[in-house]
């Protein structure tokens, strides 16, 4: 993923964007090949990583010229930051991914998708481009609030995937489930990152 990324983050930028829609819709079609073929997952999620990582490159580029150019590196470090963080919080046991707090998370996750949903679809009509606190240019303490929120659940969702893979090496799942494990994370990953570089270009505008 990061060296697709780093590829298309150092095209000319009208050539890095004819990558996004592509490496987005490709990435879902292997994404979804994935969920329902999870012995696949050994070829098919390096090819959902590649996809997603020149999409990635595309989005950031676009990002680092409407915005600031020193907000790409802010978003990766505080992605892995959040990764890492998150990781000790697993292991040490300060999170536990108990029933309840996978309910929880899942039923925000949901929400959340809800509003996109209803943000892309809002998208096809009128000039607005969706709901208003989805726009990368709207500042107000509702948007970053919002945005807030999200970084937050998709953080939570990486205790949910660390969960997953621990339960799985320990019911001694098939060795291919380790790539589908990975999978889950990159889902994460990717989400929490564009989520991050949205915060990140609300909070840059005056």
């Amino acid at each position: 993923l990061i060296l697709a990324a780093y590829y298309t983050y150092t095209l000319p930028i009208e050539k890095a964007y004819s990558f996004v829609w592509p490496g987005f819709i490709g990435g879902f079609i292997v994404a979804i090949i994935t969920m329902f073929k999870k012995e696949w997952s050994p070829v098919t999620v390096p090819i959902y990583a590649a996809l997603e990582g020149l999409a990635l490159g595309g989005i950031s580029l676009i990002y680092a010229n409407a915005f600031e150019p020193g907000i790409v590196p802010k978003a990766i470090f505080l992605t892995l930051g959040i990764m890492f963080a998150l990781l000790f919080a697993y292991k040490t046991k300060i999170i536990k991914a108990t029933e309840n707090f996978k309910l929880g998370v899942f039923a925000a996750t949901a929400g959340i998708g809800v509003v996109y949903l209803v943000s892309f679809i809002m998208s096809f009509f009128g000039s607005g481009g969706g709901l208003a606190v989805m726009d990368p240019s709207n500042s107000s303490l509702m948007s970053i609030g919002f945005s807030l929120f999200v970084v937050v659940i998709a953080s939570l969702n990486l205790v949910m995937d660390f969960d997953f893979i621990e339960e799985a090496a320990e019911n001694g799942a098939p060795k291919y489930m380790e790539w589908y494990g990975a999978f889950g994370l990159l889902v994460t990953l990717v989400w929490l990152y564009l989520e991050i570089l949205r915060l990140l270009a609300k909070l840059s505008r005056d």
